[in-house]
């Protein structure tokens, strides 16, 4: 698997988004002015675009992940894991101490396995019931916490 981190959002990221939250999940309000303030990471099968995310800076130190996405037949090979790891990372190498979400309430398990934990606060999403996650990128040193699931 092989990763891209672009500043503009990439075309094969649309395409992947389309498909999944538009397309397959019923998703209108897709595209939003958040693209053009966040970094894309694409993953790719070979040329084959099959995953994304954007993460952006949300104050201070603290970032966002969004629109993870991960084509059919690629899911349930650990690569949505790898893109959180990937986002992680790439978070943590531009400053951050902490990453946020806003995930869709039937995949939290995912992200709790990930290390995120429940912030308290749950809203609706288009209609889709939604939870704010974090999790922490560094300890009160400023290294990464130690046992971190990514």
């Amino acid at each position: 698997m092989r990763y891209e981190v672009s500043e503009a959002i990439p075309e094969d990221a649309k395409a992947i988004r389309t498909t999944v939250f538009v397309e397959e999940q019923g998703f209108h309000n897709e595209f939003d002015q958040t693209d053009d303030a966040s970094l894309h990471i694409v993953a790719y099968d070979g040329d084959e675009p099959v995953g994304v995310c954007r993460i952006f800076l949300d104050g201070g130190k603290t970032w966002t992940l969004g629109r993870l996405a991960v084509l059919k037949p690629y899911r349930g090979q650990h690569l949505g894991a790898d893109l959180v790891g990937r986002a992680e990372e790439t978070a943590r190498s531009h400053g951050a101490d902490r990453l946020t979400l806003h995930a869709q309430e039937r995949v939290a398990g995912f992200y709790r396995s990930l290390g995120y934990r429940d912030m308290g606060i749950h809203d609706q999403d288009e209609g889709c019931p939604h939870m704010w996650m974090d999790k922490p990128l560094t300890d009160s040193t400023g290294n990464e916490p130690e046992n971190q699931a990514s």
